[in-house]
């Protein structure tokens, strides 16, 4: 079974990792030539950078052409392709395509791509783009297959650590280039300068952990997610798939079980 899956952020990495560790071996990831993630050390897209990345002991590794997905696959290995208009899916007839864009809506997604599409998050109708949707916001029916309509809507609120929600999302101050002060991993406290955006500090709100950091000396716009404080502040949750990101994977894979269990 082959399955791709769009985008390589947190959320679309922890499906990979969870669909990985639960034995489907021909995963390919789609990114874009520039992906911007905030927890970068749990994120396979940090490979379009860095040639590979590894997350929970899961390798990704880029690729070039979909010539070479077989050789990666032997390997053990999740591939990765700069592919942002995803024309390596005309080429590779994947079983299941999952977009993990989580744009907040459809960027072209259809449900003729594959014989299994699914959606994560808003943006999506089943039925009329995709087969099945996983709900990605915190709370009761997180991770849930959603089988008929479409997920809840995007409230812009984010959900709640440690009872925090907005004060634990780090947000550019300004539009222009993030200059970086601190590193995913450092303990910080209310008012500590994590960096700055076109002369403005950008400043922790709350103590705790810096879960996520985009990459330096991005191109950032006001009110951009740039960061992540975990109040919880413990360092080893830098380095592992958070449980969002586990419970969606597991509605990703509910889904595949369900079409495909009796052919596997």
């Amino acid at each position: 079974m082959i399955i791709a899956i769009k985008g390589a952020g947190d959320i679309a990495s922890g499906v990979a990792v969870r669909l990985r560790k639960s034995g489907f071996r021909k995963i390919f990831m789609l990114e874009v030539p520039q992906p911007v993630a905030v927890r970068r050390k749990v994120t396979f897209c940090e490979a379009v950078y860095e040639g590979q990345a590894l997350v929970e002991d899961i390798r990704a590794i880029r690729v070039s052409e979909t010539t070479e997905l077989e050789a990666i696959w032997d390997a053990g290995n999740i591939a990765v392709l700069v592919d942002p208009q995803w024309n390596s899916l005309k080429q590779i007839k994947a079983d299941v395509v999952v977009d993990a864009i989580l744009a907040k809506t459809n960027l072209g997604t259809r449900k003729d791509e594959a014989s299994l599409v699914i959606g994560l998050g808003p943006g999506f109708t089943v039925g009329k783009d995709v087969h099945r949707i996983v709900e990605t916001k915190r709370g009761h029916d997180l991770g849930r297959v959603i089988e008929n309509g479409s997920a809840i809507a995007n409230t812009g609120i984010p959900g709640s650590v440690d009872g925090y929600t907005t004060e634990r999302v780090v947000r550019s101050p300004a539009d222009g280039i993030f200059t970086v002060y601190s590193s995913i991993c450092d303990i910080v406290k209310p008012g500590d300068i994590i960096g700055r955006v076109a002369g403005e500090n950008v400043n922790a709100e709350i103590a705790g952990v810096i879960r996520g950091l985009i990459r330096p000396d991005c191109k950032v716009t006001r009110g951009m997610k740039i960061g992540d404080i975990d109040p919880r502040a413990d360092v080893r949750k830098c380095f592992s798939v958070s449980d969002k990101a586990r419970s969606v994977g597991g509605g990703v894979l509910e889904s595949i079980l369900a079409m495909f269990c009796d052919n596997l």
